[in-house]
């Protein structure tokens, strides 16, 4: 080839990707998304834990609505509304096939 046509596109060695640290980061970061869950789940009575759980992963979406907002130089109340929102239908979506299976 004549012409760097990658190098041209911003493509090169040092941008190339890295499935391997790809792979290290997802798993880190969820394992971190679920740890307030995960505890909530642990620490409230049997009879509660689907409300408790439901209830920390809905603030937890929340604050990280408004940290994404902020960190991405956001206002923080319509992304932290939006990831709420999708979160809860999520949830319910989720409940319903659960229903739906007699699960």
């Amino acid at each position: 080839m004549k012409h760097d046509a990658l190098g041209e596109l911003g493509l090169s060695e040092a941008t190339a990707a890295r499935p391997i640290q790809a792979a290290f980061a997802s798993a880190t970061a969820f394992s971190s998304g679920a740890l307030l869950p995960v505890l909530a789940a642990v620490l409230t009575p049997v009879a509660w834990v689907s409300w408790g759980v439901s209830l920390t992963s809905v603030v937890v979406l929340a604050v990280l609505g408004v940290v994404g907002a902020l960190v991405g130089g956001a206002a923080p109340l319509r992304p932290a509304l939006r990831v709420t929102f999708w979160g809860i239908v999520a949830m319910i979506v989720t409940g319903g096939i659960g229903r739906l299976f007699g699960v």
